[in-house]
């Protein structure tokens, strides 16, 4: 990215906002938020919704970015990944259904665990049909040291999932199915 915000990709040149997702503010105890790129510019945007969309690389380094800050040494990103195993019995995968008002509760869990922790958060979750495999969430904290970032993250993920009206139902080998959060 060059200092003006825009960045050649192929044969096209995108501007910051154009990488970005539609939203709010990213949920960071009112401070103001740097560039996408974590160099300062425009203000970065929240990430932080449910969505269809595949949770790729490129959705990681978004979540991150809006986190990301110069004064911060450390950025805990977790990725919550569809296992093939649960309880002991054996997963094929798994369907999630999302509330209509399930982005906005997760940017409220965002805010508030941000202005419990004063530091900067963003969390992306998935819904629909997902395999073995797929990212199902993503979650990013930024901070001055490791340690309060890590602790963040895991208030976060655990705010995430009480919270945000989100059911998951497990599909096993044996043709079997359970809702999980009802």
């Amino acid at each position: 990215m060059d200092g003006t915000g825009t960045t050649t990709e192929g044969d096209q040149t995108v501007t910051r906002d154009e990488k970005q997702h539609e939203g709010a503010p990213v949920a960071d105890a009112g401070r103001e938020q740097p560039g996408i790129d974590g160099q300062g510019g425009a203000a970065a945007r929240d990430v932080s919704r449910v969505t269809r969309d595949v949770l790729d690389d490129a959705v990681v380094r978004s979540v991150e970015g809006a986190v990301s800050s110069r004064e911060c040494g450390a950025v805990v990103t977790f990725r919550g990944v569809v296992r093939d195993v649960d309880g002991g019995r054996d997963v094929t995968g798994l369907d999630y259904e999302a509330h209509p008002d399930a982005t906005e509760v997760l940017r409220r869990c965002c805010a508030a665990v941000s202005a419990e922790t004063g530091l900067r958060v963003a969390a992306v979750h998935r819904y629909g049909v997902l395999t073995i495999g797929d990212v199902a969430l993503v979650a990013s904290v930024a901070s001055g040291h490791r340690a309060e970032a890590f602790a963040a993250c895991s208030l976060l993920v655990e705010r995430i999932k009480a919270e945000v009206p989100i059911w998951k139902r497990q599909h096993f080998t044996d043709g079997d199915s359970e809702w999980v959060g009802l």
